[in-house]
């Protein structure tokens, strides 16, 4: 708990974050010096050209990956500090993922499948279950919990993935690329989803796209290039903001 007087660190804050690929001339500064502040219940799109190292960042901030020089502060504790197993839990209890890939066992049920991360967590079945059905609530699909993936459209597999990140209760969903196989529809649907997590329940959400229309469902805009961060600021105008709130 912060002292009185004193704000708490932010969640996320990157200070000079650099990652260096190869040697000589074949060195490649996939990121050159990044400077991000990520506040908790944010809603931030990271966008750019192929190359920009927008996923590249996303890999360093879900510990995925370490830069080779700067700072990386998750609330307040240094990263690079920590060991490789004490990088692994907080992978484990504080980010979830999804990826563009939905990643399910193909012959295990939707419910099994969000439950399948809580073992690593140590929880028993009675709660492992609970959770994985709350979870499966949040996404819509408590109907479709015992339907293998190959029962399940594209969005439907892509909500089963979200309900599997939420399952373990993280502060911050990482996600890349969600929507990169569905179709327009579809698409809607999963960022209807996650902008709903993200507006009700406070859910800190990363994600990475190439989809503009996307990202206007983001309330902040992160813009990439060559490695840099050439633009930070909001999605849509502030008058259109204040026109949405009237």
């Amino acid at each position: 708990m912060a002292e009185s007087g004193r704000s708490d660190p932010p969640l996320i804050k990157l200070r000079d974050i650099t990652r260096v690929y190869g040697h000589g001339e074949a060195t490649v500064r996939a990121l050159d010096g990044i400077n991000l502040t990520i506040e908790a219940g944010e809603f931030i799109a990271i966008m750019g050209p192929s190359g920009s190292g927008k996923s590249t960042a996303m890999n360093v901030i879900g510990c995925l990956d370490s830069p080779t020089s700067g700072t990386y502060r998750f609330r307040g504790v240094e990263v690079a500090d920590l060991d490789r197993d004490q990088r692994a839990l907080l992978r484990r209890h504080y980010l979830g993922f999804v990826f563009q890939g939905y990643n399910l066992l193909p012959r295990t049920s939707a419910l099994h499948n969000v439950e399948l991360p809580l073992i690593y967590k140590g929880l028993g079945r009675a709660e492992r279950r609970a959770a994985a059905v709350q979870a499966l609530e949040k996404v819509g699909l408590t109907h479709r919990a015992h339907h293998d993936p190959s029962e399940l459209s594209g969005g439907q597999q892509q909500r089963v993935a979200i309900a599997r990140a939420l399952a373990g209760n993280p502060e911050v969903v990482l996600a890349d690329e969600p929507t990169g196989n569905l179709d327009t529809r579809r698409s809607v649907e999963i960022m209807e989803v996650l902008q709903a997590l993200n507006r009700e329940d406070g859910l800190t959400i990363v994600m990475v796209t190439h989809e503009e229309d996307m990202a206007q469902f983001a309330d902040r805009l992160i813009w990439m290039v060559d490695g840099r961060i050439e633009r930070d600021g909001p999605t849509r105008p502030e008058r259109e903001v204040a026109r949405d709130a009237v």
